[in-house]
């Protein structure tokens, strides 16, 4: 009996191949589109942060302060009566989990985006095991982290915390976005020391209004009542995922 070939989508090795790379890319869209519309969620808040901070560490009260208010967050999306918001993290380690135990500790659900890495990076226990999302492409997941953001909050972190922040920022200055997506920075003194916002309006490189597209927070209810005040969520639940859509400026 003559042998049939394998189809093209279920051959590992033409998968895995150089041309198979955009059907990689855009099952990374499509897997995660797929689990969301089938989870009704809608909007996210989500938690940027170094995965090497640990508890006890010098930087450790982030972490505590980090699941306190992934607590706070989580327990009053329970509260409201229409559009629910849900924690959302890079689903590593350190700040990361914090934001997952936090929304764990309050009975709820918390999306989690992993990057396979040599190093620091696995998937912690703490994400709700059918939110739990392992990417290859950098770029996959940083649009993942803007589609169903209602609000961002960065707490201190590394490379990785940049590129996802500025990301966020960048889209928000250029005007990319349909909606305003408010930027917590959380600790500020931190902030403050390793970016120096105001230098780069001194130099020209961003302007004041700039400035504007984010804020400081020093604690975890403080940063709750910014939330509450700034989130915008829809009175009845909406039917389907709401992408932060690319737009000209007008």
């Amino acid at each position: 009996m003559a042998h049939s070939p394998p189809l093209a989508y279920r051959n590992p090795k033409f998968i895995d191949s150089e041309e198979g790379r955009p059907v990689r890319i855009i099952s990374e869209y499509l897997w995660p589109l797929r689990a969301f519309a089938v989870e009704g969620i809608t909007a996210t808040v989500v938690f940027f942060g170094s995965a090497r901070l640990r508890s006890g560490s010098a930087l450790g009260r982030y972490v505590d302060e980090a699941t306190e208010l992934a607590r706070l967050v989580t327990e009053w999306s329970g509260t409201l009566s229409g559009e629910r918001v849900i924690v959302c993290s890079g689903g590593g380690p350190g700040i990361m989990e914090a934001a997952n135990r936090g929304a764990a500790l309050a009975g709820g659900r918390s999306v989690g985006l992993n990057i396979g890495l040599p190093q620091e990076q696995r998937p912690n226990a703490y994400i709700t095991p059918h939110l739990s999302f392992e990417f290859h492409y950098f770029f996959m997941r940083k649009l993942w982290f803007a589609y169903l953001a209602r609000a961002l909050v960065a707490f201190p972190g590394g490379f990785g915390t940049f590129d996802e922040l500025f990301e966020i920022l960048t889209l928000a200055q250029t005007r990319k976005l349909d909606r305003s997506i408010p930027v917590l920075l959380y600790g500020s003194a931190y902030w403050k020391e390793v970016v120096n916002f105001e230098a780069l309006v001194r130099h020209g490189t961003i302007a004041a209004e700039d400035l504007k597209l984010f804020e400081f927070v020093d604690e975890p209810r403080a940063a709750l009542e910014v939330l509450k005040r700034r989130i915008e969520l829809s009175s009845e639940k909406p039917t389907g995922p709401c992408l932060a859509r690319s737009r000209l400026p007008e």
